[in-house]
């Protein structure tokens, strides 16, 4: 299957949710380029990019499973091919 380069944006409310969020990011690693964490602290938040070269099955996976737990959020952003 085809691989494409996405980004997934993930705000995560619940800080309980962190660690759920990492083992998910954890199973996923072989596909990760790289990925910044950013606390905003003033909106008890945190936001995290995550960059992919996966196969659109895994990032739609991925993304979906994020997605599913309490208190996180997570869109996904896809390249357009060619």
């Amino acid at each position: 299957m085809e691989s494409r380069v996405s980004v997934i944006s993930i705000m995560v409310k619940d800080e309980k949710a962190a660690g759920e969020v990492n083992q998910l990011l954890h199973q996923f690693r072989q596909y990760v380029v790289g990925r910044m964490g950013i606390p905003y602290r003033e909106r008890g938040i945190s936001i995290i990019s995550v960059v992919l070269d996966a196969p659109q099955d895994a990032t739609s996976s991925l993304s979906g499973k994020l997605g599913m737990l309490k208190g996180v959020s997570a869109k996904t952003l896809t390249a357009k091919t060619d």
